[in-house]
């Protein structure tokens, strides 16, 4: 039960980060992202949403670093190697991009053959 409390709490604060970030509150909607987390740690969703507003400040180190954790949540994250690749073109970092970007491009394979098998 305890852990369902946190978990609510933790989308309350999503939800809550989501409208201030459509609100151009980004600094704003940082926090409330690192209130989700702290109610629940491993809620990747929250730090996808803190990962893009990070990247849309430009804190591009910040934005890699919680990309890099969702990575290691779930390694079949296609949207985190996605990400990374993005983050990692942005400063400029080539050959790490593209190495993120076939991660992605064969996570995303591997999904739509499972979907699409017997």
């Amino acid at each position: 039960m305890a852990n369902d409390n946190a978990h609510q709490k933790a989308e309350d604060h999503y939800y809550a980060a989501l409208d201030l970030v459509s609100e151009g509150e980004q600094e704003r909607a940082l926090d409330e992202y690192q209130k989700s987390l702290d109610a629940d740690p491993v809620f990747t969703e929250a730090m996808h949403g803190m990962a893009r507003t990070l990247q849309d400040l430009n804190r591009l180190d910040e934005a890699i670093a919680v990309a890099n954790r969702i990575a290691e949540l779930d390694p079949d994250d296609v949207l985190a190697h996605t990400s990374l690749s993005v983050l990692y073109q942005k400063k400029g970092m080539i050959p790490e991009a593209e190495a993120e970007a076939n991660k992605a491009r064969i996570l995303g394979w591997k999904q739509q053959l499972k979907k699409s098998g017997p």
